[in-house]
């Protein structure tokens, strides 16, 4: 559950540059959470302004889109509602009303034989969407910022989001995961996004070499 001094961090805390496709950030494989110490609150501090900012507005983020390689995600399925969704699952039911919430080593440990397909989109491959098969339920097993043990069964939009952000936490992106005639459909569009993207890492390199050699001098602190 969030505390008064998460939503306090939340409410001043800045965003984060969101990785784009075609980063070499999205395809890291995370690594546990061991403590969760100062840094990682404040990191998922503004893992929420960022996923909830008006530029976004996201339902979910997993920290390798911030260029963090740690098992961290961020979710908000809620969209500034109260009333939980019809036939709400256990997992719904226990989450929704805390959110926005950070799931410290999210896991799902089971999956329905049903599924669904349903059109998907990310954060860090903007303006592109497509349907994707999952599982309708998942079991998942986390921890809260405060230690809080969490297992349990989760559907609807939350056992999609649970899986597209997880995936996330191990490199996997959900165009990956789309059939192959819909991928087709859409590649054109992520080869400009990654032609993009890597424009901008090999501008950002170049500007820190010349940071290092002493050739410029920062106005303002540099995101990398």
């Amino acid at each position: 559950m969030n505390t008064p001094t998460d939503n306090n961090a939340t409410v001043t805390a800045e965003p984060l540059e969101i990785r784009t496709y075609g980063d070499p950030a999205l395809r890291q494989r995370a690594e546990s959470v061991h403590v969760v110490t100062p840094e990682i609150r404040q990191l998922a501090a503004r893992m929420i302004v960022t996923m909830l900012h008006e530029d976004a507005r996201g339902v979910g983020l997993a920290a390798p889109q911030v260029g963090v390689a740690l098992r961290l995600i961020t979710i908000d399925t809620m969209d500034g509602s109260t009333t939980l969704p019809a036939n709400a699952s256990p997992g719904e039911c226990l989450l929704c009303p805390r959110m926005p919430l950070t799931l410290v080593n999210p896991e799902l440990v089971w999956f329905s034989t049903e599924r669904a397909s349903y059109n998907e989109g990310c954060l860090s491959i903007p303006d592109v969407h497509g349907d994707v098969i999952r599982p309708i339920r998942a079991v998942l097993q986390a921890t809260t910022l405060n230690g809080e043990p969490i297992n349990v069964e989760c559907s609807g939009l939350l056992a999609r989001c649970l899986q597209h952000e997880i995936d996330h936490l191990d490199g996997v992106l959900f165009v990956e995961r789309m059939t192959t005639e819909d991928r087709a459909r859409i590649q054109p569009e992520l080869d400009r996004l990654q032609r993009q993207t890597l424009r901008r890492l090999k501008r950002r390199d170049g500007l820190i070499a010349k940071l290092m050699r002493g050739e410029l001098r920062p106005r303002a602190p540099l995101q990398v």
